[in-house]
């Protein structure tokens, strides 16, 4: 239809000379900016495609995104400014186009409206735009609400409708996990290439991945799908044969990562996963878990002074490496972390109900730092990270309801998952949301070490997994003899 209506606009005389005209004009105002130093004009062609591209099919421009994101550079402007590309200019037209059509061409499925996790996301966003208001440093806090948006909008409001038709999720997930594979063999090839060097696992992965601990990450959430793909029986042998050759070179990537945050994030993961397989009651492990708290606090003295005999700093003997986790005496990395948290829990106490704004942790965190926690890799000047915690970092960026609405995220999202592993009416529905789950489980045990969510390769398939399961609960949780997808399209 597009192609046609474009073809009877060109044949068109008169607007063929408007067009030529306009192409002209064009030319000469972008010469003469040249000529000035100002650069950014030529840029404009591309917004109006990108932006025509969401128009015709926003879903493919999405499943674009999608692919190339394990591939997405950063361009840094200043030690405080940097884009992602080709990610984000693309995902603030989705987002631009999204709310275009939401509010000309009427309001969205209240299926997924009404769906708990989305009214948890969208608290989360309300109260983010509200602390963004109060900011220290609005514009910081601004961008970053924006960036969030793009992000949420793409890869769940967007994600969800595509998610209508129950085969597009499994392409989504090979969409993003085969780029991320040719990413791993990349790294895994340099590796190699510097001759097996330990020291190099910390940045083969550049400059796909800023650093190891993100790229750790981001493969640890895909583990666990690539895992119940190789088992799911509802796919052929051949495309079982083929999940579990993908799960192998995932699991080469976890261990190259050197990542001890997502080793354990994967250990988690599957200790949750026994507990959903033995089938023990939540209530049983949530009151074990209140025990373990309870005797935590009452032993903290004892276990700190047990921790801190432990004098096993980082190291490229794997087996030490893992042991060095506990070390908070001499091993940097967890004493910086202890700093970062200590003080995003000070800034917590001078503004507990709207925090700093969002953003704002690494310019604002300076002056809560204390001599006697400072280490050797420790600064002032804010370019080495944030409250490296997704639940921390809310806390002095917005306030308690900041935290408060992340973890109605994540706890609404494991009752999504879980009501749907133990209640599927098909067998697709219940691989899908174990495996999506305990990806997820991953990133949320992650979230206490590290958080990465501002990130574009991070964000990409945290929020898409949610998207997944909340679409298989709306749409796809019916015997496989209906067809949900056409249900679905024809309401």
């Amino acid at each position: 239809m597009w192609p046609k209506q474009l073809k009877n606009i060109l044949s068109d005389g008169g607007l063929a000379r408007w067009m030529y005209g306009i192409i002209a004009a064009f030319i000469a105002v972008n010469s003469y900016l040249l000529t000035q130093e100002f650069y950014l004009l030529p840029i404009l062609p591309l917004v109006l495609f990108i932006i025509f591209a969401a128009i015709v099919s926003i879903d493919k421009l999405v499943y674009f995104i999608l692919f190339f994101t394990p591939f997405s550079l950063t361009a840094e402007f200043s030690e405080f400014a940097a884009l992602t590309l080709p990610t984000e200019p693309l995902l603030f037209g989705v987002m631009l186009v999204f709310f275009f059509k939401l509010l000309f061409e009427g309001g969205f499925d209240r299926r997924i409206t009404r769906h708990p996790v989305t009214l948890a996301i969208l608290f989360h966003l309300v109260w983010m735009f509200f602390t963004t208001l109060t900011s220290t440093m609005p514009l910081v806090s601004l961008k970053y609400f924006i960036a969030r948006l793009w992000f949420v909008v793409s890869f769940y409001f967007v994600a969800t409708q595509i998610f209508r038709d129950s085969s597009s999720i499994r392409t989504w997930i090979w969409t993003f996990t085969v780029p991320l594979s040719i990413v791993i063999l990349y790294s895994v090839a340099q590796f190699f290439a510097y001759n097996i060097d330990k020291n190099a696992l910390y940045w083969v992965m550049q400059p796909f991945f800023k650093d190891h601990t993100i790229y750790g990450a981001v493969i640890a959430m895909v583990l666990p799908v690539m895992f119940v793909f190789s088992f799911d029986k509802s796919y052929t042998p051949k495309y079982r044969f083929i999940s579990f050759g993908f799960f192998m070179i995932i699991l080469i990537g976890v261990v190259v990562s050197y990542t001890r945050a997502a080793w354990l994030s994967i250990a988690g993961a599957y200790c949750i996963y026994l507990l959903y397989l033995l089938r023990i009651n939540w209530k049983l492990v949530a009151f074990g878990g209140i025990i373990a708290l309870a005797g935590v606090i009452h032993y903290q003295d004892e276990i700190m002074l047990k921790l801190g005999r432990n004098k096993q700093s980082s190291s490229q003997d794997l087996a030490k490496h893992l042991k060095s986790v506990s070390n908070i005496k001499s091993d940097a990395s967890n004493l910086e972390r202890i700093n970062r948290w200590s003080s995003a829990l000070r800034m917590f106490r001078d503004k507990p109900l709207t925090g700093f704004g969002p953003g704002t942790y690494r310019f604002q965190y300076a002056p809560y730092q204390r001599s006697y926690e400072l280490t050797y890799v420790s600064t002032n000047a804010g370019t080495l990270g944030n409250a490296h915690s997704e639940y921390l970092g809310p806390l002095s960026e917005q306030g308690v309801l900041g935290t408060l609405s992340m973890l109605s995220i994540v706890i609404l999202t494991i009752i999504t998952g879980s009501r749907l592993y133990h209640k599927a009416r098909n067998l697709q529905v219940k691989y899908l949301s174990i495996g999506i789950l305990l990806g997820l489980f991953t990133y949320f045990l992650h979230g206490f070490l590290n958080n990465f969510l501002d990130q574009d390769k991070a964000s990409a398939p945290f929020w898409s997994m949610i998207a997944i399961l909340v679409a298989l609960d709306v749409y796809h949780n019916k015997p496989l003899e209906q067809s949900p997808s056409k249900e679905a399209a024809g309401e």
